[in-house]
C-alpha cells in the first residue's frame, strides 16, 4: 500500500514523533479492545507503522512497546485523534481508518468492541459512516476475508 503521508513539512505544530506515538496507540487500543492483543494484532501494527512513517523494524518494535503502555494507562483517546485529526489530510485520516481495520481484522474476526472503537475514532477524526463503510470492505478484501455483512 503507498501511504500519501509525506513528512517534510518544516513548520508543524507536532513533531513526527508524536504523531506516530498517536497513530500507534491508537493501533494498539483497537488491539486491546478484545482483550486478546496477540502476536497476529502485534505483527500486524508493527508492520503498518514501519510502512506508514517508513520504520526501521527494531524502531517499529520499540514504538509499539511504548505506544500499547500508553494504550493501557489511559482510556482517553482524544488527545490522540486530536493529533491525528490536526495533522492528517482527509484521505490520510481515511487510510488511519483502514489501519485500524487491519488491525481489528488481524486475527481474522471482528469483536463488537472493536467495531464500536472504529466508530468512535472516525467521529473523532472526521471520517463518515460511508468512508468508514468503504475502508472495511477495502481492508477485507485486501485481507481475503469475506465480508460477513453479504
Amino acid at each position: 500500500m503507498k501511504w500519501l503521508f509525506v513528512d517534510d513539512r518544516a513548520e508543524e505544530e507536532h513533531s513526527r514523533d508524536e504523531l506516530e506515538v498517536a497513530v500507534c496507540v491508537l493501533l494498539c487500543q483497537a488491539a486491546r479492545m478484545d482483550d486478546d492483543f496477540d502476536l497476529r494484532e502485534r505483527d500486524t501494527i508493527r508492520q503498518l507503522m514501519r510502512e506508514r512513517f517508513g520504520l526501521p523494524e527494531a524502531e517499529a518494535e520499540a514504538l509499539v512497546e511504548a505506544a500499547d503502555a500508553k494504550a493501557e494507562a489511559s482510556a482517553d483517546l482524544w488527545q490522540y485523534a486530536r493529533l491525528v485529526k490536526e495533522r492528517f489530510t482527509h484521505p490520510e485520516r481515511i487510510e488511519m481508518i483502514e489501519m485500524l481495520w487491519e488491525v481489528a481484522y488481524a486475527d481474522g474476526v471482528l469483536h463488537d468492541y472493536e467495531a464500536h472503537l472504529l466508530r468512535r475514532i472516525a467521529g473523532l477524526i472526521y471520517v463518515t459512516d460511508q468512508e468508514r463503510g468503504t475502508s472495511r470492505k477495502r481492508v477485507l478484501a485486501r485481507l481475503g476475508i469475506e465480508d460477513p455483512a453479504t
